[in-house]
Order: structure tokens, then sequence, then C-alpha cells
């Protein structure tokens, strides 16, 4: 039984020169979806907020609510099945 498409919040952390996060970014341009994305090359204050999320710097990373997610074919997974 399907369940009712996500209803959090969606923040993705990324930057530019990670191949892993062009993955991803290029699905989004495929694939719309509401997804609010946060660069934390060019805003610092972004990069903070994903260490006090999830305690490192990795990207790319969903975030889910407040829960987060990483690697690429696994956010690319969860967001064809959810949002």
């Amino acid at each position: 039984m399907k369940t009712e498409k996500n209803t959090h919040e969606l923040q993705l952390y990324y930057f530019d020169e990670c191949p892993f996060c062009q993955r991803v970014l290029n699905y989004l341009k495929e694939n719309p979806k509401k997804v609010t994305l946060k660069n934390i090359n060019t805003t610092p204050a972004y990069k903070d907020e994903l260490i006090q999320i999830g305690g490192k710097s990795q990207v790319p990373c969903l975030v889910i609510g407040t829960t987060p997610m990483y690697e690429s074919l696994d956010i690319i997974k969860w967001l064809e099945e959810n949002a």
C-alpha cells in the first residue's frame, strides 16, 4: 500500500564542484521536486547548518525534515519514491 507523498521540508546541501552533487542536481533538473538548494561554498552559514544537523560537512546531503540522508544514489532513490 502506497503512503501519502512526503510532506516534510526538503533541503539539499551541495557545492558545484562535487560530482556526486551534480548527479543529484541533474536528477532534479530533469525531475523537478520541491527542494531548497543550499550551496555550502557560496553561503558559509549553510555549511555550519549542515554540520549542526549531521555532524559533518559531507555533501550531497538531503535533509528530510530534520533527518540527513547522504549518498547521491540513495538521495535520488528516495526522491523518486517519496517526493
